[in-house]
This record gives C-alpha cells, structure tokens and sequence, in this order.
C-alpha cells in the first residue's frame, strides 16, 4: 500500500476521474481538484475549505443521483443513511467556473483517509458505519447486513455496515495506521472486531472464540475475534476511535471505561462479553 501522502492525477480516458491528493500524517484532511461541471459528494460538516467557483448544495440523500429522480427514491436514499448512523443530508461541491479549483475535507479524528477506486474492487465496498467521508459524485452510500445472526450480535460492529457502491473514488477515514492485507482463497486472518475498517464483499466474515474460558475473562481481548476468510482485501486499523474515547473517558475519571464494540446491540451485557468491564 503506498505512503502517505497519496496523490492521483486524472487518466485520460476516464471521465469521472478526478485529481486529488491526501496532506498530512496523522490529521488528514483530502484536497480534491474539479474541473468546471465535477462534482464531489461530502458528510455534512467534512469541509475544510473551498474556492469561490465551488457551489455547495446540501442534497437529501446520499447525492449519488442514483436512486431516481422522484421524492421516493430520494427518501430511500436518505433512510439508508440513517440506518447507518449518519445525517439524512449530504453536501455537493461542483466547480461553476472555469479552469480548475479545489475542495478540501478533513477527518473528524486522528488516523488515516484512505483513497479507493470502487471499479478496482469490483464496484463495492463494506466499511465501517461511519467511515465515508467524501467521494466523486455517482457513488451510492447504501446498507450491509451481516449475513449471521452471531456475528451481527457480537461482531462489535453490529448488524449494519456501509457499503459504497460506484466506480470512481471514494475517500473512507479510518483509526491510527492502517494495513492492507491480500487474502488468498481459504487464507484466514483473526482481528480484534473493533480493528476491522473495510473488507470486499467476496471476504466471508465469521466469529471465532478468542480462546479457553481463563482468556476470555482475563485476556481482555472480549470473548470473539473476527475471523476473515480469503479471497479479497481487508484493511484493519490500529486504532478504532471507540477505543481511543474509551481511554479518554476512562482517563477522566468518568465511570464506563472503554466500549471496543461500538455496534453491539447487547448493551452493557456486551461490554461484559466483549471485555470492556
């Protein structure tokens, strides 16, 4: 995986393509160039900064202009949004003038912004709830269930996932550093639920207990790793931001301490389970 910071200039040939380039170590912030009618689609209080020729527009919905042109498509766009946890409003940049101008978002905590190309992946992407940050106009921001009933339990991520759909880039922000593995068919990768950022959706994505009974009360590594099966790409993140407000709330003084499996729906039993108390 290449270093930060990552930069891309348009190919001839690709019409959606656009130019970017990815600032800074561990605050990030994504500078994207438009040409005059290129658009990017952004979450809600992303921006960093823009040039006077880019026009902002808050759209209801994802902004993908893929869900029909009538108030029910768009209302299917914006409920998925907020299933996922996110706002029901997301804002478009387009460039009105002429020559180039630039738009810039940042990420919301330290880590890492990761540039993808959907059409690299086949079209589609699992990620965190809450990992988009902004993408060329055209990518659709939809819902992933997990296919088993246990994983959605205790998986640490809950039922529900993004999947963003398209073929042109896609800006996702993540934890800390972050690895990209290649699996190979059948080649089996064990990470903490709480560490997993996105995966292809061809990764079959399944529990597996952390070990005997004296590591799952005293190892606190929770009860379940995630076990990840090839063949596809997975990107892991060292440090989830449910980790990092755990110390934080914990370091105040405050009662609750860490809470590594932010989308389970078992509440404080889950954090029982999952190690956190």
């Amino acid at each position: 995986m290449p270093t930060s910071p990552w930069q891309h200039h348009r190919n001839t040939g690709l019409a959606d393509d656009i130019d970017f380039e990815i600032k800074g170590q561990e605050l990030q912030f994504v500078e994207i160039e438009l040409d005059p009618g290129e658009s990017a689609v952004a979450e809600a209080g992303a921006m960093v900064w823009k040039d006077a020729s880019v026009n902002m527009t808050t759209v209801f919905g994802d902004g993908s202009g893929g869900q029909g042109g009538g108030f029910m498509g768009k209302l299917l766009g914006a409920g998925k949004r907020l299933v996922t946890g996110e706002s029901l409003f997301t804002t478009v940049f387009t460039h009105e003038g002429r020559g180039k101008a630039r738009v810039a978002f940042s990420a919301p905590t330290p880590g890492a912004i990761l540039p993808i190309k959907l059409d690299t992946l086949g079209g589609a992407l699992i990620c965190q709830k809450d990992s988009f940050l902004a993408a060329a106009k055209g990518v659709s921001i939809g819902i992933h269930f997990q296919r088993r009933i246990m994983t959605g339990l205790f998986g640490g991520e809950g039922f529900i996932m993004q999947r963003l759909e398209g073929d042109g880039w896609v800006f996702v922000q993540m934890g800390g550093t972050v690895v990209e593995r290649v699996l190979a068919p059948g080649e089996e990768l064990h990470v903490d639920t709480g560490c997993i950022a996105a995966l292809t959706p061809s990764v079959d994505f399944d529990l597996i207990a952390a070990g005997g009974v004296k590591s799952m009360i005293f190892g606190g590594e929770g009860v379940f790793f995630a076990r990840l099966r090839g063949p596809g790409k997975v990107w892991i993140q060292s440090l989830p931001f449910s980790r990092l407000a755990g110390r934080m709330f914990a370091a105040s003084g405050a009662s609750g301490g860490g809470n590594r499996g932010e989308g389970s729906v078992l509440g404080g039993l889950g954090d029982l389970i999952g190690g956190n108390h």
